[in-house]
Protein backbone atom coordinates (compact mmCIF):
# COMPACT_ATOMS: atom_id res chain seq x y z
CA UNK A 1 0.00 0.00 0.00
CA UNK A 2 0.97 3.61 -0.79
CA UNK A 3 -0.13 4.48 2.72
CA UNK A 4 1.23 3.62 5.69
CA UNK A 5 -0.91 4.41 8.90
CA UNK A 6 0.90 5.93 11.76
CA UNK A 7 -1.80 5.82 14.03
CA UNK A 8 -5.48 6.43 15.31
CA UNK A 9 -5.61 10.09 16.63
CA UNK A 10 -8.67 11.16 19.01
CA UNK A 11 -11.93 11.85 17.62
CA UNK A 12 -13.78 15.29 18.12
CA UNK A 13 -15.96 14.12 20.71
CA UNK A 14 -12.80 12.88 22.53
CA UNK A 15 -10.72 16.27 22.00
CA UNK A 16 -14.40 18.13 22.96
CA UNK A 17 -14.64 16.04 26.49
CA UNK A 18 -10.65 16.46 27.35
CA UNK A 19 -10.23 20.54 26.36
CA UNK A 20 -14.12 21.85 26.75
CA UNK A 21 -15.50 24.82 26.53
CA UNK A 22 -16.07 27.24 29.63
CA UNK A 23 -19.49 28.46 30.16
CA UNK A 24 -17.94 31.97 29.39
CA UNK A 25 -16.79 30.83 26.06
CA UNK A 26 -20.26 29.50 24.81
CA UNK A 27 -22.45 32.71 26.04
CA UNK A 28 -19.85 34.63 24.04
CA UNK A 29 -19.84 32.20 20.42
CA UNK A 30 -23.79 32.37 20.56
CA UNK A 31 -23.52 36.57 21.36
CA UNK A 32 -21.11 36.72 18.54
CA UNK A 33 -22.45 34.42 16.30
CA UNK A 34 -25.42 36.26 16.17
CA UNK A 35 -23.64 39.64 16.01
CA UNK A 36 -21.62 38.25 12.69
CA UNK A 37 -25.04 36.96 11.39
CA UNK A 38 -26.80 40.09 11.65
CA UNK A 39 -23.93 41.67 9.62
CA UNK A 40 -24.51 39.00 7.05
CA UNK A 41 -28.06 39.93 6.88
CA UNK A 42 -28.01 43.53 6.32
CA UNK A 43 -29.53 44.18 10.02
CA UNK A 44 -26.22 45.51 11.29
CA UNK A 45 -24.24 48.27 9.49
CA UNK A 46 -21.36 47.20 11.44
CA UNK A 47 -18.25 46.35 9.06
CA UNK A 48 -16.03 43.18 9.76
CA UNK A 49 -12.38 43.22 9.82
CA UNK A 50 -11.16 39.96 9.75
CA UNK A 51 -7.28 40.43 10.84
CA UNK A 52 -4.18 38.27 12.27
CA UNK A 53 -1.00 36.14 11.60
CA UNK A 54 -1.32 34.89 8.65
CA UNK A 55 -0.58 31.31 10.18
CA UNK A 56 -1.08 30.93 14.29
CA UNK A 57 2.05 29.14 14.58
CA UNK A 58 2.91 30.39 18.18
CA UNK A 59 0.15 30.27 20.74
CA UNK A 60 2.18 32.82 23.48
CA UNK A 61 2.92 35.40 20.60
CA UNK A 62 -0.93 34.58 18.92
CA UNK A 63 -2.32 35.59 22.62
CA UNK A 64 -0.30 38.67 22.79
CA UNK A 65 -1.35 39.62 19.79
CA UNK A 66 -4.66 38.40 20.46
CA UNK A 67 -4.97 40.66 24.03
CA UNK A 68 -3.76 44.13 21.52
CA UNK A 69 -6.36 43.58 19.05
CA UNK A 70 -9.30 42.97 21.63
CA UNK A 71 -8.28 46.50 23.79
CA UNK A 72 -8.72 47.62 19.75
CA UNK A 73 -11.74 46.39 19.48
CA UNK A 74 -12.77 48.05 22.08
CA UNK A 75 -12.35 51.56 20.73
CA UNK A 76 -13.71 50.93 17.80
CA UNK A 77 -16.80 48.82 18.47
CA UNK A 78 -19.39 51.24 17.18
CA UNK A 79 -18.22 50.84 13.92
CA UNK A 80 -16.14 47.54 13.82
CA UNK A 81 -16.76 44.12 14.40
CA UNK A 82 -12.96 42.30 14.47
CA UNK A 83 -12.94 38.78 13.91
CA UNK A 84 -9.22 37.44 14.76
CA UNK A 85 -7.71 35.30 12.63
CA UNK A 86 -6.09 31.86 13.86
CA UNK A 87 -5.37 29.89 11.33
CA UNK A 88 -4.08 26.77 11.80
CA UNK A 89 -4.11 24.86 8.43
CA UNK A 90 -2.20 26.54 5.70
CA UNK A 91 -2.10 25.33 1.79
CA UNK A 92 0.94 24.92 0.88
CA UNK A 93 1.29 25.50 -3.44
CA UNK A 94 3.85 22.95 -3.82
CA UNK A 95 3.06 20.95 -0.38
CA UNK A 96 6.38 22.08 0.61
CA UNK A 97 6.72 23.99 4.01
CA UNK A 98 4.94 24.54 7.03
CA UNK A 99 1.19 23.56 6.94
CA UNK A 100 0.12 24.69 10.18
CA UNK A 101 0.19 24.25 13.86
CA UNK A 102 -2.31 21.32 13.45
CA UNK A 103 0.38 19.41 11.40
CA UNK A 104 3.03 20.69 13.32
CA UNK A 105 2.83 21.75 16.94
CA UNK A 106 6.62 22.99 16.78
CA UNK A 107 7.37 24.29 13.33
CA UNK A 108 11.37 22.89 13.76
CA UNK A 109 10.06 19.00 14.16
CA UNK A 110 8.29 16.81 12.42
CA UNK A 111 4.16 16.18 12.21
CA UNK A 112 2.18 15.28 14.93
CA UNK A 113 -1.13 15.77 14.67
CA UNK A 114 -2.25 14.16 17.93
CA UNK A 115 -0.31 17.23 19.54
CA UNK A 116 -1.15 19.35 17.03
CA UNK A 117 -5.59 18.64 17.27
CA UNK A 118 -4.69 19.48 21.26
CA UNK A 119 -2.49 22.91 20.51
CA UNK A 120 -4.78 24.08 18.08
CA UNK A 121 -8.18 23.59 20.25
CA UNK A 122 -6.07 24.57 23.27
CA UNK A 123 -5.56 28.42 21.24
CA UNK A 124 -8.85 29.00 20.35
CA UNK A 125 -10.35 28.68 23.60
CA UNK A 126 -7.30 30.36 25.62
CA UNK A 127 -8.26 32.83 22.68
CA UNK A 128 -12.08 32.87 24.11
CA UNK A 129 -11.35 33.24 27.65
CA UNK A 130 -8.59 35.58 27.52
CA UNK A 131 -10.10 38.44 24.78
CA UNK A 132 -13.93 37.62 24.39
CA UNK A 133 -13.52 37.05 20.63
CA UNK A 134 -14.33 34.08 18.64
CA UNK A 135 -11.86 33.53 15.49
CA UNK A 136 -11.96 32.73 11.81
CA UNK A 137 -9.63 29.37 10.49
CA UNK A 138 -9.17 28.79 6.99
CA UNK A 139 -11.33 25.08 6.16
CA UNK A 140 -8.29 23.22 4.63
CA UNK A 141 -9.58 19.83 5.38
CA UNK A 142 -13.36 19.52 5.63
CA UNK A 143 -13.47 16.61 7.68
CA UNK A 144 -11.46 17.81 10.31
CA UNK A 145 -14.46 20.72 10.96
CA UNK A 146 -16.17 18.46 14.20
CA UNK A 147 -13.19 19.75 15.72
CA UNK A 148 -13.72 23.20 15.69
CA UNK A 149 -17.19 23.41 15.12
CA UNK A 150 -18.31 24.92 18.09
CA UNK A 151 -15.43 27.36 18.56
CA UNK A 152 -15.34 29.64 15.05
CA UNK A 153 -17.00 32.01 14.15
CA UNK A 154 -16.01 32.75 10.44
CA UNK A 155 -14.98 30.12 8.02
CA UNK A 156 -13.27 30.79 4.59
CA UNK A 157 -12.34 28.12 1.71
CA UNK A 158 -9.22 29.18 0.22
CA UNK A 159 -8.16 29.67 -3.47
CA UNK A 160 -7.13 26.04 -4.23
CA UNK A 161 -9.97 24.42 -2.23
CA UNK A 162 -13.13 26.18 -3.61
CA UNK A 163 -13.48 23.89 -6.47
CA UNK A 164 -13.55 20.82 -4.48
CA UNK A 165 -16.81 19.56 -4.22
CA UNK A 166 -16.24 18.02 -0.80
CA UNK A 167 -15.49 21.35 0.61
CA UNK A 168 -18.65 23.47 -0.98
CA UNK A 169 -21.00 20.24 0.44
CA UNK A 170 -19.20 20.54 3.67
CA UNK A 171 -20.22 24.40 3.97
CA UNK A 172 -23.62 23.34 3.17
CA UNK A 173 -23.98 22.18 6.84
CA UNK A 174 -22.56 24.79 8.58
CA UNK A 175 -24.39 27.88 10.87
CA UNK A 176 -21.76 30.67 10.85
CA UNK A 177 -20.25 32.65 7.61
CA UNK A 178 -18.05 30.50 5.44
CA UNK A 179 -16.51 33.49 2.53
CA UNK A 180 -15.52 31.17 -0.47
CA UNK A 181 -12.84 33.17 -2.57
CA UNK A 182 -11.94 33.29 -6.14
CA UNK A 183 -9.90 30.70 -7.45
CA UNK A 184 -6.12 31.24 -8.16
CA UNK A 185 -7.24 31.61 -11.96
CA UNK A 186 -9.29 34.42 -10.97
CA UNK A 187 -12.38 33.23 -12.23
CA UNK A 188 -15.39 34.78 -10.52
CA UNK A 189 -17.91 32.19 -12.17
CA UNK A 190 -16.20 29.39 -10.02
CA UNK A 191 -16.28 31.55 -7.05
CA UNK A 192 -20.11 32.19 -7.87
CA UNK A 193 -21.09 28.59 -8.44
CA UNK A 194 -19.23 27.16 -4.82
CA UNK A 195 -21.50 29.83 -3.17
CA UNK A 196 -24.53 28.16 -5.04
CA UNK A 197 -23.64 25.07 -3.86
CA UNK A 198 -22.83 25.85 -0.21
CA UNK A 199 -26.46 27.31 0.13
CA UNK A 200 -28.29 24.58 -1.69
CA UNK A 201 -29.35 21.14 0.61
CA UNK A 202 -27.11 17.86 0.19
CA UNK A 203 -27.17 14.30 1.18
CA UNK A 204 -23.46 12.83 0.49
CA UNK A 205 -21.09 10.85 2.72
CA UNK A 206 -18.96 12.40 5.33
CA UNK A 207 -16.74 10.91 7.51
CA UNK A 208 -17.88 7.26 7.59
CA UNK A 209 -22.23 8.71 7.34
CA UNK A 210 -24.51 9.70 4.98
CA UNK A 211 -25.41 12.71 5.60
CA UNK A 212 -28.55 15.49 4.51
CA UNK A 213 -27.35 19.60 4.99
CA UNK A 214 -29.95 22.29 4.77
CA UNK A 215 -27.84 24.67 2.89
CA UNK A 216 -25.73 27.71 4.64
CA UNK A 217 -27.33 31.41 3.56
CA UNK A 218 -24.77 32.92 5.15
CA UNK A 219 -22.22 31.44 2.39
CA UNK A 220 -20.54 34.30 0.39
CA UNK A 221 -17.69 35.63 -1.63
CA UNK A 222 -14.11 36.68 -1.03
CA UNK A 223 -12.27 38.53 -3.59
CA UNK A 224 -8.09 37.83 -3.06
CA UNK A 225 -6.74 38.40 -6.96
CA UNK A 226 -5.47 36.35 -9.02
CA UNK A 227 -2.67 35.09 -11.56
CA UNK A 228 -2.53 35.01 -14.97
CA UNK A 229 -0.42 32.23 -17.39
CA UNK A 230 2.52 34.62 -16.68
CA UNK A 231 2.61 34.32 -13.28
CA UNK A 232 1.50 37.86 -12.90
CA UNK A 233 -0.79 39.12 -9.96
CA UNK A 234 -3.83 40.81 -10.69
CA UNK A 235 -5.83 42.65 -8.72
CA UNK A 236 -9.36 42.38 -7.87
CA UNK A 237 -10.73 45.02 -5.56
CA UNK A 238 -11.37 48.02 -7.82
CA UNK A 239 -14.45 49.37 -8.12
CA UNK A 240 -15.27 47.83 -11.50
CA UNK A 241 -14.45 44.65 -9.71
CA UNK A 242 -16.74 45.18 -6.66
CA UNK A 243 -19.99 46.17 -9.59
CA UNK A 244 -18.97 42.65 -11.37
CA UNK A 245 -19.34 40.45 -8.11
CA UNK A 246 -22.72 42.72 -7.61
CA UNK A 247 -24.16 42.09 -11.18
CA UNK A 248 -23.25 38.16 -10.68
CA UNK A 249 -25.43 37.99 -7.72
CA UNK A 250 -28.16 39.83 -9.33
CA UNK A 251 -27.80 37.36 -12.39
CA UNK A 252 -28.55 34.78 -9.53
CA UNK A 253 -31.53 35.62 -7.41
CA UNK A 254 -32.09 32.86 -5.36
CA UNK A 255 -28.88 33.42 -3.28
CA UNK A 256 -29.40 34.53 0.18
CA UNK A 257 -27.64 37.42 1.46
CA UNK A 258 -24.94 39.20 -1.45
CA UNK A 259 -22.28 39.58 0.77
CA UNK A 260 -18.47 40.13 -0.51
CA UNK A 261 -15.06 40.42 1.93
CA UNK A 262 -12.17 41.73 -0.06
CA UNK A 263 -9.21 39.99 0.88
CA UNK A 264 -6.44 42.90 1.36
CA UNK A 265 -2.90 40.75 0.90
CA UNK A 266 -2.37 37.53 -1.42
CA UNK A 267 -2.33 38.70 -5.00
CA UNK A 268 -4.40 41.95 -4.82
CA UNK A 269 -1.50 43.55 -3.06
CA UNK A 270 1.13 41.86 -5.14
CA UNK A 271 2.44 40.26 -2.16
CA UNK A 272 3.34 43.48 -0.88
CA UNK A 273 2.01 43.33 2.70
CA UNK A 274 2.53 47.05 3.46
CA UNK A 275 -0.31 47.51 0.53
CA UNK A 276 -2.88 46.80 2.52
CA UNK A 277 -4.08 49.94 4.17
CA UNK A 278 -4.61 51.27 1.23
CA UNK A 279 -6.20 48.40 -0.48
CA UNK A 280 -8.93 48.58 1.91
CA UNK A 281 -9.10 52.11 2.00
CA UNK A 282 -10.09 52.06 -1.74
CA UNK A 283 -12.74 49.61 -0.86
CA UNK A 284 -13.96 51.42 1.55
CA UNK A 285 -14.23 54.41 -0.86
CA UNK A 286 -15.82 52.54 -3.51
CA UNK A 287 -18.61 51.61 -0.58
CA UNK A 288 -19.09 55.73 -0.42
CA UNK A 289 -19.51 55.72 -4.35
CA UNK A 290 -22.18 53.52 -4.61
CA UNK A 291 -25.23 52.34 -2.15
CA UNK A 292 -25.35 49.01 -3.52
CA UNK A 293 -21.77 48.45 -2.93
CA UNK A 294 -22.46 49.48 0.55
CA UNK A 295 -24.66 46.55 0.80
CA UNK A 296 -23.18 44.42 -0.66
CA UNK A 297 -18.93 44.88 0.61
CA UNK A 298 -19.61 43.33 4.36
CA UNK A 299 -15.92 43.33 5.08
CA UNK A 300 -11.97 42.92 4.35
CA UNK A 301 -9.40 40.48 5.04
CA UNK A 302 -6.07 41.54 6.26
CA UNK A 303 -2.62 39.63 7.59
CA UNK A 304 -1.22 41.39 10.43
CA UNK A 305 0.74 40.68 13.33
CA UNK A 306 3.20 42.21 15.94
CA UNK A 307 6.25 42.39 13.67
CA UNK A 308 6.01 43.11 10.17
CA UNK A 309 7.29 41.28 7.16
CA UNK A 310 8.25 37.15 7.73
CA UNK A 311 10.93 35.01 8.68
CA UNK A 312 12.64 31.79 8.33
CA UNK A 313 11.31 28.98 10.66
CA UNK A 314 13.86 28.52 13.02
CA UNK A 315 14.75 32.39 13.15
CA UNK A 316 12.81 32.61 16.52
CA UNK A 317 11.76 36.50 15.89
CA UNK A 318 8.93 36.83 18.25
CA UNK A 319 5.43 37.79 16.66
CA UNK A 320 6.47 37.55 13.31
CA UNK A 321 5.25 35.10 10.33
CA UNK A 322 6.89 32.55 9.80
CA UNK A 323 4.54 32.51 5.90
CA UNK A 324 3.19 35.30 4.48
CA UNK A 325 4.53 38.47 5.20
CA UNK A 326 2.55 40.38 7.57
CA UNK A 327 1.78 43.80 8.62
CA UNK A 328 3.55 44.84 12.15
CA UNK A 329 1.36 45.96 15.25
CA UNK A 330 2.16 49.90 14.77
CA UNK A 331 0.37 49.78 11.06
CA UNK A 332 -3.07 47.85 11.88
CA UNK A 333 -3.27 49.91 15.28
CA UNK A 334 -3.19 52.84 12.76
CA UNK A 335 -5.41 51.15 10.14
CA UNK A 336 -8.30 50.20 12.38
CA UNK A 337 -8.48 53.53 13.64
CA UNK A 338 -8.53 55.01 10.77
CA UNK A 339 -11.35 52.76 9.42
CA UNK A 340 -13.18 53.17 12.01
CA UNK A 341 -13.02 57.41 11.55
CA UNK A 342 -13.65 56.98 7.71
CA UNK A 343 -16.62 54.55 8.41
Amino acid sequence: MSFTFIREVMSPEELKKRLPLSDYAVKVKKERDEQIRRIFTGESDKFLVIIGPCSADNEEAVLDYMNRLAKLAGQVSDKLLIIPRIYTNKPRTTGEGYKGILSQPDPEKKPDFQEGLLAMRRMHLRAIDETGLTAADEMLYPENWPYVDDILSYVAVGARSVEDQQHRLTISGMDIPAGMKNPTSGALSVMMNSVVAAQKNHTFLYRKYEVETTGNPLAHTILRGATNKHNQNIANYHYEDLMRVLEMYEERPQLKNPACIVDANHSNSNKQYAEQPRIVKEVLHSRRMNPALHALVKGVMVESYIEPGCQKVGEHVYGKSITDPCLGWDMTERLLLDMAEIL
